[in-house]
C-alpha cells in the first residue's frame, strides 16, 4: 500500500510540474516538500483519496497564478502596442502565449508587431541583405496563419495577413480568398474593401477592382474616402482601356 502511495504522489509531482517554468517548479516543490513534512502518510482509502484532494488543490492554486501571469504578459504586450513599441509587445505577447500556446488573439498581436518590424528593418551595413525584414514577415504570415486555424472566421486576422500579402510579400493572389472571407463576415469593412480592391487589380482582374471601388463609393459616408475610391477606380480603368 505505501508503494502505491508513492507512486501516487510521484505522478502527481510529475503532472503539476510539467509546462512550469523553473521559478514556477521550485516554488511548487516547496510546497509539496512542506506538505509531505507536516502530514502523516495516508494508508486506508479515504486517506489517499484525501490525500489527493489536497494535492489537486495545490496544483489548481498554482494554475491560477501561471494563468495571472499570461494575462499580466498579455496586458503588457497591449501596453507596448498602443505606444508603438512593436518589439517590447512582440517579446510580451510571445511570452503569453507559453502559457496560452491556442489563443488566437495573441498570435494576430504577433503578426501585426512582426509586420511592422519587417517595415522598419534596415540594413545598416549596406550589405543588400533583406535576411532581417523577410524573417520577420515570416513570423507574421506564420503568426496570422496559426490564429487564423485556430479561429478561421476571425476577422482581424484576415485582414492582417491580406495586408501582409498585397503590401509587404507582393503576393496579392494569396491575398484574394482571405479578404473576400473577410467581407463575408465583416461586410461594412471599408479598409478590407481597398486591399482587396488593390489585390484584383495588382492580378490583372479589372473588372472585380472596379467592381470593388464601385462598392466602396457607395457605402463610404467620407468624402475623402470616395474621392480615393474615385481616383483609384479610374487608374484601374485607364490601365484596363490601354491594354
Amino acid at each position: 500500500m505505501k508503494k502505491a502511495v508513492t507512486v501516487i504522489m510521484c505522478l502527481l509531482l510529475v503532472t503539476m510540474l510539467t509546462g512550469c517554468k523553473s521559478s514556477g517548479k521550485d516554488v511548487l516543490k516547496k510546497r509539496i516538500e512542506r506538505m509531505e513534512s507536516t502530514s502523516s502518510n495516508p494508508v486506508s482509502l479515504e486517506e489517499i483519496e484525501a490525500a489527493i484532494k489536497e494535492y489537486n488543490k495545490e496544483a489548481e492554486e498554482i494554475s491560477q497564478k501561471h494563468s495571472q501571469v499570461g494575462m499580466w504578459y498579455k496586458v503588457v504586450g497591449l501596453k507596448y502596442l498602443d505606444k508603438k513599441m512593436y518589439g517590447k509587445a512582440m517579446e510580451n505577447f510571445q511570452e503569453a502565449l507559453k502559457y496560452y500556446p491556442d489563443n488566437a488573439n495573441l498570435y494576430y498581436y504577433v503578426g501585426n508587431c512582426a509586420g511592422y518590424l519587417g517595415n522598419s528593418s534596415l540594413d545598416f551595413e549596406a550589405t543588400g541583405s533583406y535576411e532581417q525584414m523577410e524573417n520577420y514577415y515570416a513570423l507574421s504570415e506564420k503568426a496570422y496563419l496559426r490564429a487564423l486555424a485556430i479561429d478561421d472566421r476571425y476577422a482581424y486576422a484576415l485582414y492582417g495577413i491580406g495586408v501582409l500579402y498585397v503590401y509587404q510579400l507582393n503576393q496579392p493572389e494569396d491575398a484574394i480568398p482571405h479578404l473576400e472571407k473577410l467581407l463575408t463576415i465583416d461586410t461594412k469593412n471599408i479598409d478590407g474593401m481597398f486591399v482587396l480592391a488593390n489585390a484584383y487589380y495588382l492580378t490583372r482582374n479589372y473588372d472585380k477592382a472596379t467592381e470593388m471601388f464601385d462598392k466602396i463609393i457607395a457605402s463610404t459616408k467620407s468624402d475623402k474616402t470616395k474621392q480615393q475610391a474615385e481616383a483609384n477606380k479610374k487608374q484601374v480603368l485607364d490601365e484596363a482601356y490601354s491594354n
